[in-house]
């Protein structure tokens, strides 16, 4: 009998928590569809915990940049054989965050290969995400994630990370820009939860984004002084139709003309002096992979020659981005300023 009691008020304790949680969902500021689960909302005191809101989820933009996410996050890990179909359930444990984040910086981090419990995931956690906060804060990333966020399958965590990466690693990706989710915060406060409703922006534009670890002197140029961009902008038209001029080519839009890739293949060929063949690349480009992949063997091109890695990537110079474009001209201008 006593222990049915006990089973009883177990249970009651239990059923008041859940009670407690339901009256917190369907607390006035939340939109009437969203639907939180009891256990969200069974927190210690002074606690809180942050949720997809459920509408979010079925936005079209939210959607892409899941894909482009695991898509990015499957073809890195590829030779690992490791398949990333879920984020939050393929993601909160810390191996595919591990592995990951040694194939793009080089390091190999020293932790357990397989961890079961919960307490080894939260340490391999706790190793993976202090390296990543290494790598990233001296660049201006504001650190948007938590080993327990991420254990907890927090999706809006893991994004805010994974974008972290794929913008500071330049990864080979377009992230869809202005991403931006409704997120419900629940917090305990006297033993009463608090609920509201927040917009968290995951992206921005690719500009701002890497505009936060990639501030140089042509950020400064045309934040400060754009009358003098012009200036640049007619040196180094000069110094590339001074090679492509050889092929009958000219040049007069820098931002425009280099968008494919065609120009740049044409001139580090006529730069290094050699003949590209036809077939390494796409005379007429149409889609924008074809695009990426001209620009992207041009950088290929470039790092032959003995240039360091473009920092602008392939789809940026696709995208008509400027300061991307004359980032990779002026670093052949800097090289090549003396070839006939």
């Amino acid at each position: 009998m006593a222990g049915l009691l006990c089973g009883t008020k177990k249970k009651q304790q239990v059923s008041d928590l859940h009670e407690e949680g339901k009256n917190a969902i369907n607390a006035p500021l939340l939109p009437s569809g969203t639907d939180i689960h009891p256990e969200d909302t069974l927190l210690e005191e002074n606690a809180e915990r942050i949720m997809l809101d459920p509408t979010s989820r079925e936005n079209p933009k939210f959607k892409d940049l899941l894909k482009v996410l695991i898509d990015w996050i499957n073809s890195e890990l590829e030779e690992e054989r490791i398949i990333v179909k879920d984020l939050e359930e393929d993601c909160y444990d810390g191996q595919v965050l591990q592995k990951l984040f040694e194939k793009l910086s080089g390091r190999k981090l020293n932790v357990a290969e397989v961890t079961q419990s919960e307490i080894g995931q939260k340490q391999k956690l706790q190793t993976v995400l202090e390296a990543v906060n290494d790598v990233l804060r001296p660049h201006g990333w504001t650190v948007e994630w938590s080993v327990d966020s991420i254990h907890s399958k927090n999706l809006v965590a893991i994004i805010y990370l994974l974008v972290a990466l794929a913008m500071h690693f330049q990864a080979p990706i377009r992230l869809p820009e202005h991403v931006s989710v409704q997120v419900v915060v629940v917090k305990k406060r006297e033993g009463i939860l608090q609920t509201a409703l927040m917009t968290k922006e995951l992206t921005s534009t690719t500009e701002m984004m890497m505009g936060r670890f990639e501030r140089d002197a042509f950020d400064t140029l045309l934040d400060h002084a754009p009358d003098k961009l012009n200036v640049v902008k007619t040196s180094l038209i000069t110094f590339v139709n001074k090679h492509l001029n050889k092929l009958n080519l000219e040049v007069t839009e820098l931002e425009s003309q280099f968008a494919d890739g065609v120009y740049l293949i044409l001139l580090m060929g006529l730069l290094e002096d050699y003949f590209v063949p036809l077939y390494n690349f796409f005379l007429t480009p149409e889609s924008f992979e074809q695009k990426v992949h001209n620009v992207a063997f041009a950088f290929e091109l470039m790092q032959e020659g003995g240039l360091k890695k473009p920092k602008a990537r392939p789809e940026d110079v696709v995208n008509l981005n400027l300061k991307s474009t004359l980032r990779v001209l002026y670093n052949l201008f800097t090289n090549y300023k003396t070839s006939a």
